[in-house]
């Protein structure tokens, strides 16, 4: 125990003087002791002096120990209450747990089975103190007053948020790749009363068509070869919360018509199993495909598409959010300082224009991971500029030409990431003089996963570079 924390109150409520006596004796000093001889009592020292925990006797003059039980818990539905009594029926304990005891102790008692049960009951109090801290830490994460934009389309998106995110009315949002849908899902639960219940995201387009279904609705032990214990799927985990399917355009027509049914009746069956199992879940649905376009070619339901397009939110691209862009990076790069506790360091004008300039393919995503990169290239400097981002942001020709070929169309969305991300990799060789190991630390992925990423774009090395990896492979 941290001998500088104050010390955990803990409340005797007993009208037995020998047995307050007995427990403040075991455990003091380690927690603070409170003491009251009845219901009334007791009640009047918990309102005044607050308690982290209290043991409570079943039997009290006047008013029973159950009785006191309910009303501290309609009080105070945190601090944990362990009952004490004399007797030994099963109906009292039960009854006691039915209202919302943490523990039930009979006299006389074992004085290490004493601190061991008061010990958990805090330890579980606490952790729900962190739970609960945590959760407002995300709720204010996704306040609408936190989202970042102040564009016309961004700000049309909020108000659209807000309007709908109370309700359990299914929404599907498109845009992009990286255009954020899944922080307006995330915005869309934790605006809502569901906050403080599960927000489960499922990316679609990442499971093999052999587990999706069984990632959504669940299976039971035995219903194929690798199914050695029952699974929970997404829409049971998700039950009185929000289940965000992105990607939902690449599910297969087998899997749609099954998810057809669970949005249409509210229920499901695991895979194996006979048991209907119904759930509460609100959808968010999201894609970067055009839904439309995929049902006139028989790709994708009509009958789901109307089904889960309710609601309909389209995120713009950041090349039409041009006020936004310098928005973000300084939002992404004040994160970045605090989590790293690093001096205050700000984007320099030019810095900030080579920003605006660029068409971002990438959209969000990719302003992000670039801000990433000039905070990690600007480790001894007093401001971001140019020469910290990449070479593709910096007008030449190479860059130019990406630049002017995607945004006349003559290059695929995919093939112009691609050759922004053989950019990077190539400007992080050149600043590590090509030492891969060090290189891959800059970008802040294995040295593995970075040879895998130069194959894979074609990316060579030169008789310098093969050399300093075989100088790097002696040291390691």
């Amino acid at each position: 125990m941290d001998s500088s924390a104050p010390k955990k109150r803990v409340l005797l409520i007993d009208d037995e003087a020998r047995v307050r006596t007995s427990l403040k004796m075991v455990l003091e000093p380690a927690y603070e002791i409170l003491q009251a001889a009845d219901a009334q009592e007791g009640l009047e020292v918990f309102r005044k002096e607050g308690a982290d925990l209290v043991l409570l006797d079943v039997i009290l003059p006047g008013t029973d120990g159950l009785a006191v039980l309910k009303t501290l818990r309609s009080e105070s539905k945190m601090v944990p209450v362990i009952m004490l009594t004399g007797t030994k029926l099963v109906k009292t304990a039960v009854d006691a747990m039915k209202f919302g005891a943490a523990d039930y102790l009979s006299k006389p008692f074992d004085v290490e089975e004493l601190r061991l049960v008061v010990e958990r009951a805090l330890e579980s109090l606490e952790l729900q103190r962190e739970v609960k801290q945590l959760r407002s830490q995300v709720v204010q994460r996704y306040a609408f007053h936190n989202l970042i934009g102040k564009s016309q389309g961004m700000q049309d998106i909020y108000a659209k948020i807000e309007q709908v995110s109370d309700s359990r009315t299914t929404v599907l949002v498109t845009g992009e790749s990286g255009t954020g849908k899944e922080l307006v899902a995330k915005a869309l639960h934790y605006n809502s009363s569901r906050r403080d219940r599960p927000c489960i995201a499922l990316n679609c387009a990442a499971l093999p068509e052999t587990l999706i279904e069984s990632e959504l609705f669940g299976h039971e032990k035995g219903a194929f070869t690798d199914a050695t214990a029952r699974r929970t799927g997404q829409f049971e985990l998700a039950h009185t919360g929000t289940l965000f399917l992105d990607e939902i355009g690449d599910l297969s027509p087998v899997t749609q018509a099954k998810l057809l049914r669970v949005l249409q009746e509210r229920e499901f069956t695991r895979i194996g199993g006979t048991q209907s199992i119904k759930v509460d879940v609100r959808i968010v649905a999201a894609t970067n495909k055009n839904l439309d376009e995929l049902v006139r070619k028989g790709q994708f339901r009509e009958d789901l598409y109307y089904r889960i397009n309710v609601i309909a939110l389209y995120l713009p691209p950041l090349r039409e959010r041009g006020e936004d862009i310098s928005l973000l990076a300084k939002h992404f790069l004040a994160k970045r300082v605090e989590e790293e506790k690093r001096p205050r360091i700000e984007f320099s004008k030019d810095a900030l224009e080579s920003l605006a300039r660029y068409p971002w393919p990438g959209n969000v995503r990719e302003l992000e991971n670039i801000v990433e990169q000039a905070f990690i290239w600007s480790q001894q400097a007093t401001e971001i500029t140019p020469e910290h981002l990449p070479s593709i942001l910096k007008g030449d020709s190479r860059s130019s030409s990406l630049h002017d070929d995607t945004l006349a169309g003559r290059m695929s969305l995919e093939k112009a990431v691609m050759e922004f991300e053989r950019e990077i990799i190539l400007d992080a060789l050149k600043r590590t003089n090509y030492v891969q190991t060090h290189a891959a630390n800059l970008l802040g992925i294995s040295r593995r996963m970075l040879k895998y990423r130069m194959d894979t774009l074609g990316i060579g090395r030169s008789e310098h570079a093969a050399t300093q990896d075989q100088e790097t492979a002696v040291q390691e």
